[in-house]
C-alpha cells in the first residue's frame, strides 16, 4: 500500500502550502513527513482526546512508528509477551497461546508525545499562516463511506481477578460476539466485545457476553460503564479531491479483529505525504489521486477478504452471516456505485 507514487520531474525547491487539520497519529504523522521534505505546513491541532484511549501496539507497528519518528517504547507503558486465541469450534477449550510481543499505550498520550516533538522540531508549523493552505489534510472526512456491515464494538475498563495474566492479551469466541481481553497495567483490562449490530445497552449486553464467555474467571466483575462504536470496515470513495486529501479512519477503517488499525493509520499518512510533495513537484492531480485511491481501495478489499473468511468460521447465526456476506460484496466497491453506511 505504501508504494511511491510517480512524480514528474521538476526543482526539488518546490513545496505545497498544507494545513493538517487534526491530532491523530496519522494526521501528526504525513505533517511530521511534510515538513521533513520542506513543504509548508500549518497544523491545526483538535485539542487532546477526552480521557485515555488504549492501544495495542505489536511489534511490526512499533518498527513502523520507529522508522518514522524514531520512538523509543514509552517508559509507562504496559509490555505484552503473549496473545492466547480461541477462535471457532475446533480451537479447543482454551485455544493457542502464543508468542506476541507488544506494547499498551495511551493513544492519547503518544499522540501528545508526538505533537511535542513536531513543536520542538518545526515551530513555525503553529505559526499563523500566511496565506490560505493550497490543500488539507484530515481525518475528518465527510458522509459517504461505504461501510461493510452493521457490527459494533462494546468496550469498558475493569479490575482483573488476583493471580491473572498480566502478560497476555485473550481472543475467545462465544455463539453471539467474540471477546478481547487486554490487560492494562496495575491490576486492570480492557474488555471489548464485537457483535453482530448495534446494541442501546452496552454495559448490560458487555456484561452478559462477559459471563457467557471463559474471559469471566480472568476479571472481578464486569466493566461498570461501557460503549458502543460502529466498528464494521468502511471505505471512503473520494479520499482525494482539489484541497483535501483524508488520512486514517477518514479514508480507510479496519475490523478491530485485524489488529493493524494503527500501522495502517501510519501507512495512510505516508502514502498522502507521497502524494503531496509528487503534486508539488507538478505530477498532475489526476493520476496522483488515481493511485492513492486505487491504494486504498486494494488494501480495503484484501482485508475485506479475510474478514469474510475468518467470520464463518466462527458464527453461523443469520445476523453473522449477513456481516460475512457484507464483506463479499466488493463488487460495487470496484464499479464506485457501492452502498453507503449499511
Amino acid at each position: 500500500m505504501t508504494s511511491p507514487v510517480p512524480q514528474a520531474p521538476a526543482a526539488s525547491t518546490a513545496s505545497a502550502a498544507v494545513e493538517v487539520a487534526g491530532s491523530g497519529l496519522a494526521e501528526l504523522t504525513c505533517a511530521w513527513l511534510l515538513l521533513a521534505r520542506g513543504h509548508r505546513v500549518r497544523l491545526r491541532s483538535s485539542g487532546p482526546a477526552a480521557g485515555p484511549r488504549p492501544l495495542l501496539l505489536n511489534e511490526p507497528t512499533l518498527d513502523l512508528l520507529h522508522s518514522l519518528w524514531g520512538l523509543t517504547p514509552p517508559a509507562d507503558c504496559h509490555h505484552l509477551s503473549h496473545r492466547q486465541v480461541r477462535w471457532g469450534p475446533g480451537a479447543g477449550p482454551t485455544g493457542r497461546r502464543l508468542p506476541q510481543p507488544a506494547l499498551v499505550v495511551d493513544g492519547a498520550r503518544l499522540a501528545e508525545h508526538l505533537l511535542g516533538r513536531l513543536a520542538a522540531r518545526y515551530p513555525d508549523a503553529f505559526s499563523e499562516p500566511s496565506g490560505p493552505p493550497r490543500w488539507t489534510v484530515t481525518a475528518a472526512g465527510p458522509p459517504g463511506h461505504w461501510t461493510a456491515g452493521r457490527r459494533h464494538l462494546l468496550a469498558g475498563e475493569a479490575p482483573l481477578a488476583p493471580g491473572a495474566d498480566e502478560t497476555t492479551a485473550r481472543l475467545v469466541c462465544t455463539e453471539l460476539a467474540w471477546l478481547h481481553l487486554t490487560p492494562l497495567g496495575g491490576g486492570r483490562a480492557l474488555l471489548q466485545a464485537m457483535i453482530p449490530g448495534p446494541a442501546t445497552r452496552p454495559t448490560e449486553l458487555l456484561e452478559r457476553l462477559l459471563a457467557g464467555s471463559a474471559l469471566a474467571p480472568a476479571l472481578r466483575h464486569a466493566p461498570e460503564t461501557a460503549v458502543a462504536l460502529p466498528a464494521a470496515p468502511r471505505l471512503h470513495p473520494a479520499p482525494v479531491v482539489p484541497g483535501r486529501i483524508l488520512v486514517g479512519a477518514g479514508a480507510i477503517r479496519y475490523d478491530p479483529l485485524s489488529g493493524t488499525g494503527t500501522a495502517q493509520a501510519l501507512r495512510t499518512a505516508i502514502l498522502a505525504a507521497a502524494s503531496l510533495h509528487a503534486m508539488a513537484r507538478g505530477a498532475p492531480h489526476g493520476p496522483v489521486s488515481t493511485h492513492y485511491t486505487t491504494r486504498l481501495r486494494t488494501a480495503f478489499h484484501a482485508h475485506l477478504a479475510t474478514c469474510a473468511r475468518l467470520y464463518p468460521q466462527a458464527f453461523t447465526s443469520p445476523a453473522w452471516r449477513h456481516e460475512a456476506d457484507a464483506c463479499r460484496r466488493r463488487a460495487p466497491l470496484l464499479r464506485g456505485d457501492g452502498d453507503r453506511d449499511r
